[in-house]
């Protein structure tokens, strides 16, 4: 009896809870000023001007900002809802896309990235307690890099395009972007920061002359992503370092490399001088300090794909990662899942505890439906692969995939705790918990009329869903 009446409470509350205003799904231009809604069509546009949704599909994210786009990738960012009634801390969501045999220079970010490796190989070099870790990442790795931390990314697979999605979650916001990188290595383009020292205290840091620095500083015009194939010679720095085994990096990176050695690897010494000098400068390091492997321990990643589903029936599979799975996660208090529903099939109605929900479509096609505290339907849409979207915390919600195939999204969480999902439908839903003459009062009925309802599903969690899938 107490526990029925603790979750009647609960539905009270939600039922009580005031509504999101619609304007949440307008996001913002690429230069991050907020979207114009027209007022008069009832609808906005992405960013080429094709794409268009109407007021009921205020929970999808199709905003995208560009940050970074070369010959070599590009990276782009769908900007989280918060402010006002949305989340505090919301999670923006990241897509990089590098070309075979293309490098993200050096960098540090205000903000952590949560990889989640969606398509290719990858290998990621970042400064672990101040030492040099690389990690090899296939397709459905998970891996962690924290705020600060300098890192950079190699896909060295020929011939193969490499799909990353990220989580970002900014620990120190400036306000204008979702995230502000600080390129280490650069030039013109991207500009590295040390160009914005005074050329005396910068020639005075590296010890050599500002005409040096001059040349040092302007030599990078290629921009953030870069091929580094020996054909292109001006990025032959970056295919030496690239090509090195982890113990070769991890030496260049502490200390300069001998003469004879650089000869080897480059004619032009000038340029060398430029990266091993530049990548040493980063991590506050003397030239000619003694060569060690390091002994700190950073975590491997975790493979989704990997894991025995949380739950699997006939109609799809879901995997939920938190801390207690994956320690990494606990720094930004961020959870990671994973969905596959079969053509037809749906995730019951159910509502998040814990935490606000973004997802990506991975691929397929299906609906989604989420709905407000007073029991109106908010959000009624039909998503495809790449589409973005978020789920406040409380609000109820399913997702449905469409007759023509299978429909896999992924997404993160902000909480790296145990969701435990409350299911409002199906042999699990908090109705079956609840069952008795107080529920079968509160919806006006007799407790057989009630026991007949919520007893007519057997399946629990995914459920077949045929009369209400989108239609091939």
């Amino acid at each position: 009896m107490p526990e029925r009446a603790l979750l009647l409470l609960l539905a009270a509350a939600l039922m009580a809870a005031p509504a999101v205003n619609s304007a949440a799904g307008r996001g913002y231009d690429e230069e991050g000023r907020r979207r114009h809604w027209d007022e008069e069509e009832g609808r906005g546009y992405d960013e080429e001007g094709r794409r268009r949704w109407g007021e009921g599909e205020e929970f999808l994210l199709r905003d995208a900002q560009r940050v970074v786009r070369t010959e070599a990738g590009e990276m782009k960012v769908v900007t989280g809802f918060g402010g006002g009634g949305g989340v505090r801390n919301p999670i923006h969501v990241g897509f990089i896309t590098m070309e075979p045999s293309s490098f993200f220079v050096p960098q540090y970010l205000d903000s952590s990235l949560i990889l989640f490796i969606r398509r290719g190989e990858v290998t990621v070099g970042h400064i672990y307690k101040d030492e040099l870790v690389e990690r090899n990442l296939k397709t459905g790795d998970v891996y962690r890099i924290a705020a600060g931390s300098t890192f950079y990314l190699i896909n060295a697979a020929e011939g193969q395009r490499l799909h990353v999605v990220c989580g970002i979650t900014t620990s120190e916001s400036f306000g204008w972007h979702p995230f502000q990188p600080f390129y280490i290595g650069g030039g013109r383009n991207p500009v590295s920061v040390l160009s914005g020292f005074d050329p005396l205290t910068l020639s005075t840091a590296f010890n050599v002359s500002e005409a040096e620095l001059v040349d040092f500083l302007t030599m990078q015009e290629k921009g953030p992503i870069v091929y580094y194939s020996e054909s292109e010679s001006e990025s032959r720095p970056w295919s030496a370092f690239v090509k090195m085994d982890k113990h070769r990096k991890l030496a260049e990176l502490r200390t300069a490399a001998e003469d004879d050695i650089a000869e080897e690897i480059l004619e032009d010494q000038s340029t060398w001088w430029s990266l091993k000098n530049l990548l040493n400068s980063f991590l506050n390091k003397k030239r000619g300090g003694g060569r060690r492997t390091g002994s700190s321990k950073a975590p491997d990643a975790y493979n989704l794909y990997d894991r025995k589903p949380d739950f699997r029936n006939n109609y799809g599979w879901s995997v939920a990662l938190y801390e207690s799975d994956y320690k990494p996660l606990r720094h930004e208090d961020v959870g990671v899942y994973l969905v596959n529903l079969t053509a037809g099939s749906m995730m019951a109605p159910h509502f998040n505890r814990k935490a606000t929900e973004y997802g990506v479509v991975l691929y397929g096609s299906g609906r989604i439906q989420i709905v407000r505290p007073n029991g109106s339907l908010a959000m009624d849409a039909e998503v495809e692969e790449g589409d973005v979207f978020w789920i406040p915390r409380y609000f109820p919600f399913c997702q449905i995939a469409s007759r023509t195939g299978a429909f896999e999204f992924f997404g993160f969480t902000t909480s790296a705790r145990n969701n435990r999902p409350q299911f409002l439908a199906g042999a699990g839903s908090v109705l079956r918990a609840m069952r008795g003459p107080e529920l079968a009062a509160a919806f006006g009925v007799s407790q057989e009329r009630l026991d007949q309802i919520i007893d007519a599903q057997e399946e629990t969690t995914i459920l077949p869903s045929a009369t209400v899938a989108p239609p091939a």
